[in-house]
């Protein structure tokens, strides 16, 4: 495979994964405010946060309300981030490595695009976002459902798996490190007697309510819900599992042998963390760390097999 499709299809996943990401956070967010009284810790400039936008953001001189910020996370084409300038390098991506993928795959992608493309208008209104954020959902997991039923387990599936889930991980983190406000010792009154509903929109937002509650748990408590995904093995979005299926991925690639033992390292300490023992402060620097490893193993990856072909 030429490096440079191979770089376009680990990007493909990672633009397509933002977007689901980002449609879900803003639809469990909209849902979440509406049910909290005001004065919370939480509110929409967290999601700014959570995906790294908030300097891009102020930088804009916007007002910080509902209608910005949604504007900005979805539809705002300055913002590299933002869903819509997502799929557009997500559909570039596929468009150049059409030969690679099975035709269905480009036009689950190109239709997706211009459905976003055409029905932008629906943003300025609360009902049209909702449909227009499900529409984006059920796109995002009608490809990755396709994909999984259509593609040969061959390299270029094990880049789009690669991608996928290194960007997944780096989402689970930033969510978890949400997490920590509400673990934090002065928080208010409030958030305290919210804390469950707090917590269960933290799981919704990685489609993980039902699968935590399967777990046994009887109450919704703050540590029990970031130890699940940190640390579960079974469940996809948690980080230990993403660092699974990567490791998995990357033992099928040539040349994959340098990164293997930094990748088993880095889950053996994922494992030993002791969620208990740590306090807020100390979460979030763990999480922080964390997302320097991913930038890391994303390093790795392009000087291994994007980089030096493409510099020839």
């Amino acid at each position: 495979m030429l490096s440079r499709s191979a770089e376009r299809l680990y990007w493909l996943a990672r633009y397509l994964e933002r977007t689901e990401n980002t449609a879900r956070l803003i639809k469990v967010t909209m849902n979440l405010i509406y049910d909290l009284p005001y004065g919370t810790e939480v509110g929409w400039h967290n999601l700014l946060t959570i995906c790294g936008v908030e300097t891009a953001f102020n930088d804009c001189g916007k007002s910080p309300n509902e209608q910005n910020i949604t504007h900005f996370l979805v539809a705002d084409q300055n913002n590299s981030n933002s869903l819509l300038s997502s799929l557009a390098f997500a559909r570039e991506n596929i468009r150049t490595s059409r030969e690679l993928m099975p035709d269905e795959a480009w036009e689950q992608v190109n239709e997706m695009y211009l459905y976003a493309i055409n029905n932008l208008d629906n943003l300025s209104n609360r009902r049209g976002r909702v449909v227009f954020l499900q529409e984006i959902l059920r796109g995002c997991q009608r490809f990755t459902g396709f994909i999984a039923g259509a593609m040969s387990r061959n390299d270029s599936h094990r880049f789009i798996c690669v991608g996928r889930n290194i960007e997944r991980a780096d989402m689970t983190t930033r969510i978890m490190d949400f997490g920590t406000v509400l673990l934090a010792e002065n928080r208010s009154l409030i958030a305290r007697e919210y804390e469950g509903i707090l917590w269960l929109n933290v799981l919704k937002s990685l489609n993980a309510s039902l699968m935590f509650r399967k777990q046994g748990r009887q109450g919704m408590q703050g540590k029990d819900v970031l130890s699940f995904l940190l640390g579960n093995p079974d469940f996809p979005s948690s980080v230990n599992y993403c660092l699974q299926e990567i490791a998995y991925c990357i033992a099928g690639l040539p040349n994959s042998t340098a990164l293997l033992e930094p990748l088993n390292a880095l889950d053996r300490a994922l494992l030993a963390f002791k969620m208990d023992e740590t306090t807020p402060l100390q979460l979030h620097e763990i999480l922080d760390g964390l997302q320097i490893d991913f930038n890391t193993l994303h390093s790795h990856i392009a000087q291994t097999w994007f980089f030096n072909n493409l510099t020839e």
